[in-house]
């Protein structure tokens, strides 16, 4: 189930509009699953300005929402702003504390936690800083790295690393998008969450290994690859 918080113009070569969905519609939307189903768990990506945020918290709130992935998604691969430049503070004040688990990359995390970033060490000060605004978990992707893949979980005492081979390929729109609603349905599976992690990052590593070149700039990811495996339509790498 989906609540729509707002409507892009967007393909394989950028975003070009984003249109915010009312605040009022934003919390009937809410109020309609929450009264309708149970809720195992809930991924938030785009919230763009303070009063989707707010709603979106409040919501939360409202129906003690639990296992909550936080994407905190600010700008495209193609240089668009979807984090409104007044929103960072209510985002930070207001979501962060109700979050299982954020998962910023390094750049959303050089905001957030008013750092640069550039090493593993970086990661790691970085995830210390960000976990004491308020989430149980902080994940702190390593994509934007030049090495191979090295992301970092840090639950306050500890952290675990994940590391995976970089595949070479321009399709890999959706990446963090699809990686926070893989840990946020392995949560609802009943996984911890270094498990839900271990289990998101092996999906969609298989995911962008079998991406789709399609379009004139970044391609999605295959977010069915084992249907289509089993139907004999896709083969190994």
């Amino acid at each position: 189930m989906s609540v729509i918080t707002a409507v892009t113009a967007q393909n394989t070569q950028g975003v070009f509009a984003v249109q915010d969905i009312d605040v009022a519609v934003i919390e009937k939307q809410i109020e309609a699953i929450f009264d309708d189903i149970a809720v195992s768990a809930v991924k938030i990506g785009m919230v763009s300005r303070i009063e989707t945020i707010r709603a979106v918290a409040n919501g939360l709130k409202k129906f003690n929402a639990q296992n909550v992935v936080v994407d905190p998604v600010m700008i495209s691969k193609s240089g668009y702003y979807l984090l409104q430049p007044d929103a960072m503070e209510a985002l930070v004040s207001c979501l962060l504390p109700l979050a299982t688990v954020l998962t910023p990359n390094i750049p959303e995390a050089e905001e957030i936690s008013g750092r640069k970033i550039h090493s593993l060490k970086d990661m790691e000060e970085a995830a210390k800083a960000i976990h004491l605004l308020g989430p149980k978990y902080v994940l702190l992707k390593g994509g934007h790295r030049e090495e191979d893949a090295v992301d970092v979980l840090f639950d306050g005492e500890t952290f675990h690393h994940f590391g995976s081979l970089r595949i070479a390929t321009q399709n890999t729109h959706g990446t963090g998008c699809t990686l926070s609603a893989a840990i946020a349905a392995n949560l609802a599976k009943g996984y911890l969450v270094q498990e839900a992690v271990a289990r998101a990052k092996e999906y969609i590593h298989t995911a962008i290994e079998h991406s789709f070149s399609i379009g004139k700039g970044v391609g999605p990811v295959h977010h069915f690859y084992n249907l289509y495996k089993g139907a004999g339509m896709l083969d190994d790498k």
